[in-house]
């Protein structure tokens, strides 16, 4: 088996390298070789290198690649075990500086594989190994097959470990905000205007069912996102690895990540496609759709307070305005429709990326493993800071809320069943146009006594839905 070259030193804090097309100059102290150099070299574009979570999972696949080729005989162990922990230590985020490739790189991230195993096989031959990058951290491995089953280890790690949790502590928090609100009962609104009255407990709650259903849908796409296609190389047929290592390297990587994952059945597709990706980021899509609905629902709660609806007080966090003594402004759900809008957009880029595969192979694979990753970042930390800074410590107005209630001409619609439609919208019509209570306008029209219309017209019993009473009369 060939052996790497020793590197050669230089006078001026550079050694030379060399790959299969020649000799480079790399930084002394670089621990990547001629490959990485060469990727450094050609894609200076955005000086953004590939996330945190992406060179973590490319260090897991490593990693688990060096106990089973040990464990089928292919590599030896005294080997095995050096890759193997300059790879979880480079998992473990200790040589982040040593991956300095661009994300607008080679389409496969074949580039970012030549990079983990350069550093990988540095690190590894510090111990007295001979470590070559392709011939040992590689074996039994392809760019093609690494980079998509990186990028789904990564994604399904970020999911678990932080998007599930920080949705699950969003939900709840909105949850426990419901519990005291059960019996605080506001104006309804559709298209922005008066409508039927519920309680606050049934609009958080709805916010909650919103963030529960996204849970079911990330752990429903999770079920395609955890099938490695690792085995199947350079297209899918698996050449130059042994027929076992794929299920082996599920079997590792579930174990190192303490996370589950399975061996692809068709590795062709896992390589060829990314569409399990773009339905995780279709997921991430979802939830930034929800997550902006919610905010801006605590924007136009909060608005005023006194011009607006003024239904609740968010926490006053920082100053609103540098000309505005005493303006405070909803900057959390702002900054969360912000985040909202970014992966709203990375969804469509991940779109375009999923479809530019050809043939055998995706060519936009850096690009997809990027923009997942820092979609479920940045909803994850967002996530948390609405559940913490802004939705725990809002605050109702119960006293704006009532008032508002009591003269909402809208609740005349309990009325519908006993007086009719049209009768009911002429009761309405007046209220709005005299600006009095519904239930005042009502006496002096309906002919139903006072008792009667109390009970009809209560906005709590109201929340509560059905036929009042009588039967009868128009629909809605």
């Amino acid at each position: 088996m060939a052996k790497r070259s020793p590197p050669r030193s230089t006078q001026s804090g550079e050694r030379i390298e060399h790959d299969s097309m020649g000799e480079l100059r790399v930084p002394a102290e670089a621990l990547w070789g001629a490959q990485t150099q060469r990727a450094v070299q050609n894609f200076p574009i955005s000086g953004r290198p590939m996330p945190r979570g992406f060179i973590r999972a490319l260090g897991l696949v490593k990693a688990a690649a060096a106990d089973v080729n040990a464990g089928l005989g292919l590599l030896p162990k005294r080997r095995a075990v050096a890759i193997r922990t300059a790879a979880l230590s480079v998992a473990g985020g200790a040589h982040d500086a040593h991956f300095p490739i661009d994300v607008f790189q080679t389409g496969s991230g074949t580039s970012s594989n030549m990079n983990a195993n350069e550093v990988i096989a540095a690190l590894a031959s510090k111990t007295g190994q001979k470590v070559h990058p392709n011939d040992d951290v590689n074996l039994g491995q392809s760019s093609n097959d690494v980079i998509p089953t990186a990028i789904r280890v990564s994604a399904q790690l970020a999911v678990v470990e932080d998007l599930l949790p920080a949705l699950l502590h969003l939900q709840r928090t909105i949850e426990r905000k419901a519990r005291g609100l059960t019996k605080v009962t506001k104006t309804g609104r559709t298209h922005l205007m008066d409508a039927m009255p519920l309680t606050f407990a049934q609009e958080f709650g709805a916010w909650a069912a919103q963030l529960d259903s996204a849970r079911g849908r990330f752990e429903d796409a999770g079920k395609r996102l955890r099938r490695l296609p690792i085995g199947g190389t350079a297209i899918g047929t698996g050449i130059n690895a042994d027929a076992r290592f794929a299920k082996k390297m599920a079997q590792a990587l579930t174990t190192l990540a303490k996370t589950r994952f399975d061996a692809a059945p068709d590795k062709f597709e896992g390589i060829a496609s990314q569409d399990d990706a773009v339905e995780l980021s279709g997921q991430l899509n979802a939830l930034a759709v929800a997550l902006m609905k919610i905010a801006n629902d605590l924007r136009w709660m909060n608005a005023g307070p006194l011009a607006g609806l003024g239904e609740i007080e968010l926490p006053a966090l920082q100053p609103g305005s540098s000309i505005m003594p005493g303006k405070v402004n909803p900057v959390i759900p702002e900054a969360t429709c912000m985040v909202c809008a970014q992966v709203m957009g990375y969804h469509a880029t991940i779109t375009v990326a999923g479809a530019s595969g050809n043939f055998q192979l995706n060519v936009m694979l850096p690009l997809i493993a990027a923009n997942l990753l820092d979609g479920i970042a940045l909803l994850s930390h967002v996530m948390r800071l609405l559940a913490d800074t802004a939705i725990a410590g809002l605050v109702v107005r119960q006293d704006k809320v009532a008032e508002a209630l009591a003269r909402n001409p809208i609740l005349v619609t309990a009325l519908n069943p006993i007086i009719g439609y049209e009768r009911a919208a002429a009761i309405a019509k007046r209220a709005y146009k005299e600006k009095r209570a519904v239930l005042d306008v009502a006496l002096e029209m309906s002919g139903l006594p006072e008792a009667k219309l109390r009970k009809l017209l209560d906005p709590e019993a109201l929340t509560k839905g059905g036929i009042r009473e009588g039967g009868g009369g128009g629909g809605g």
